[in-house]
């Protein structure tokens, strides 16, 4: 893979990466509201307008979890690229297919990999 491409697959994998941090800083920004309003008073499993504090408190942590995730994923994918490794299977050896990296840049697997994994 040439340099070029390396440092567009970086910059676009960096870009995926500030775009997850911004949204859990956001998430935590909701969290802090959720926390206030579960330590008050708030009668919310009668109110029929809108979720639970209970339910919103699940899904924003559940959107954390997710985006920690994700973020993992991007720190590996940029750490591939840094050690020479990226857009190379790591179950085959093959090249990934640049329309798969295109898709999905953090991609690990060559698509014939990743189907054979989505199987099992």
């Amino acid at each position: 893979m040439s340099t070029a491409t390396l440092e567009h697959f970086r910059a676009v994998l960096e870009e995926q990466r500030a775009e997850l941090l911004q949204q859990r800083a956001n998430h935590e920004v909701s969290l802090a509201e959720v926390r206030v309003a579960r330590d008050g008073e708030s009668d919310d499993e009668h109110d029929p307008e809108g979720p639970t504090i209970a339910s919103e408190w699940s899904r924003l942590t559940g959107l954390q979890e997710e985006a920690a995730r994700q973020l993992t994923v991007l720190d590996k994918a940029l750490a591939r690229v840094d050690d020479g490794s990226f857009g190379i299977c790591a179950r085959c050896g093959k090249p990934i297919g640049r329309a798969r990296l295109d898709a999905r840049p953090a991609a690990e697997l060559c698509i014939d990999c990743a189907r054979l994994a989505e199987k099992r």
